[in-house]
């Protein structure tokens, strides 16, 4: 279905090639899944196979790229479009309607489908992928996982023979994800259509995937089956770590077969008490930011119903629950950009190690000029592009410390970038980057300022493993320097090695309040992999495994036998 006939690419501003002499077959039916550190040339591979590189992303491709039999050097993605569906990293970046039903049914309008069976199309799909309650529902007014899903659902409409699907489920809750994936499976095994997937939560997909085609950034692609080629990546979901660590073959890849393969280990631990997944609490935490009643609605429909939250400095928040449960509404409430119907909110404290002189306790942050209260409370969206308007990285970068402050004093945006995704040069556009290294660059835009109280909206969003580590330990120093941090996420795994406390929210109501582990491990669906495949044991991360593991061993299917 899929052949790459010794692929080269190469863009002008680059030393080396994205992608190096890369032959590989992919078969009808099959699903691969795209897996490599965040820059290494995935979104590349993927924008081949429909010809967007390098018809519309310049650079020169060598070689030969053959769908269903057609040359993409000879058919642009126009023509590709009956063959090969594409859903990219921001959904926005594809809408071309305004409601949720017309986008469903514009690429059927192009390829001159039948109306009857568009509007058969259109009903199925609204049914499979959970839209139906929003169909007449304007784009811009959906959450990210809403608009995700739409994307989604857009593409299949046409019934493509090559699905390409970068960072599907990367603004999804783990149950719409999951509901996303059961999807794309049945197209598969159904349907026989092929599918090639980029995925930075690995735990989410290894285990529907038929191969993985892992990049190590030198411009390869290595192919094999999963267990295979995970056995020795640098990137790997938490269960091929905990395999690893306990010695297990063939690794495990889904929850099932790892509790199969895990009783020895958890016969060994049990009566064994974790580490602490995350640094202790300090005894004295000041109240940063105190909300009553807080209440956000859109045309008079709620978004957010009453909200009481305190944050306390050197703590750090999760926010969770499912898309449109109000998450992003109320962290924009309290950053005071966003409306607000009803409620308090006020700055009830401010560490700042500069010295800045900062207005009065009680302050409301929407009553302050905007470069003020970036400097209380700063928060990063979930398009991280909303943020990026200069030419290039460096412009940027010098932006945000001039803003801040901190050109002279305190810790350079560009410091805080190099540990989020080193190695982006200076003089690269903003929105030529990949997704996850716009995120990265915003992060040290709004970092820079160091406000008081940190909030973050879906900042794992496009961030590999080991990029997302990065952010764990950043997140950590805000916390020790006594400032509050609160992120929006539905990766769990992330949440389990970097949160303090839970907050889940539903229909705009806070459901749950408590200690991380307290919270998650209580929700089969908020639980973590470790926990899952662990469980009645308290052990959340692979960390607190190998923590009590000195040697790496833990017991298995080859230590059993």
């Amino acid at each position: 279905m899929i052949t790459f006939d010794r692929v080269t690419v190469q863009y002008e501003d680059m030393a080396e090639p994205v992608l190096r002499d890369v032959d590989l077959t992919v078969e009808e039916g099959e699903l691969c899944l795209v897996v490599g550190h965040t820059g290494v040339g995935k979104s590349t591979l993927l924008g081949a196979v429909n010809g967007l590189v390098p018809h519309f992303t310049g650079g020169t491709l060598y070689g030969r790229v053959l769908v269903d039999g057609r040359d993409t050097a000879d058919h642009p993605p126009r023509e590709l479009a009956d063959a090969v569906g594409v859903v990219g990293q921001d959904p926005l970046d594809g809408f071309v309607t305004d409601t949720v039903e017309e986008e469903l049914a514009y690429t059927m309008e192009q390829l001159a489908v039948p109306p009857a069976t568009m509007r058969k199309r259109v009903e199925e799909t609204l049914d499979l992928l959970g839209l139906a309650d929003l169909r007449h529902r304007a784009l811009h007014e959906l959450s990210g996982g809403q608009q995700q899903r739409v994307a989604i659902g857009s593409v299949l409409t046409a019934h493509p023979r090559v699905l390409v699907l970068d960072e599907p489920t990367s603004a999804l809750d783990p149950t719409a994800a999951e509901e996303v994936l059961a999807a794309v499976t049945r197209l598969v095994h159904d349907l026989g259509v092929t599918v090639l997937l980029a995925e930075h939560r690995l735990e989410r997909v290894v285990q529907y995937a038929d191969r993985v085609l892992h990049l190590p950034g030198d411009g390869r692609v290595v192919s094999g089956p999963p267990a295979e080629v995970f056995r020795t990546t640098s990137i790997a979901p938490p269960i091929v770590e905990l395999g690893r660590a306990a010695g297990w073959s063939p690794l495990p890849l889904s929850i099932r077969d790892a509790r199969r393969s895990a009783a020895p280990l958890r016969a060994r631990l049990a009566g064994t008490a974790p580490g602490p997944a995350r640094p202790p609490l300090p005894g004295d935490r000041p109240e940063l930011l105190t909300a009553r009643g807080v209440s956000v609605s859109y045309r008079g429909v709620p978004a957010v119903r009453e909200v009481d939250l305190t944050l306390r400095g050197g703590e750090v928040t999760a926010l969770m629950g499912r898309n449109g449960s109000g998450k992003s509404s109320l962290l924009w409430a309290l950053q005071g950009s966003g409306p607000r119907t009803a409620g308090s909110v006020r700055i009830t404290g401010a560490p700042d190690p500069g010295g800045a002189p900062r207005p009065a306790k009680g302050t409301d942050p929407r009553r302050l000029p905007a470069a003020e209260a970036r400097g209380l409370v700063g928060l990063v969206p979930q398009t991280p592009t909303d943020l990026l308007y200069l030419e290039t990285v460096k412009q940027e970068l010098d932006q945000a410390d001039t803003e801040s402050g901190t050109a002279t004093t305190g810790t350079p945006a560009r410091a805080v970038l190099d540990r989020l995704a080193p190695g982006i040069p200076d003089t690269v556009h903003p929105r030529d980057l990949s997704e996850g290294q716009k995120l990265a660059l915003v992060l040290a835009i709004q970092l820079a300022a160091a406000p008081g109280v940190v909030l973050l909206d879906e900042p794992t969003r496009g961030l590999d493993y080991r990029a997302k580590r990065q952010l764990v330990r950043i997140v950590d120093d805000l916390a020790a320097e006594g400032r509050s941090v609160v992120i929006s996420t539905h990766d769990v795994e992330f949440v389990a090695r970097a949160a303090d406390r839970v907050v889940v929210m539903a229909e705009g109501d806070v459901v749950a309040d408590g200690p991380t582990a307290e919270v998650i491990v209580a929700s089969p669906v908020f639980a973590p992999q470790t926990a899952k495949i662990l469980a009645p044991l308290p052990f959340l991360t692979v960390g607190q495994v190998t923590g009590v593991l000195p040697d790496g061993s833990g017991g298995g299917t080859d230590a059993a036998s």
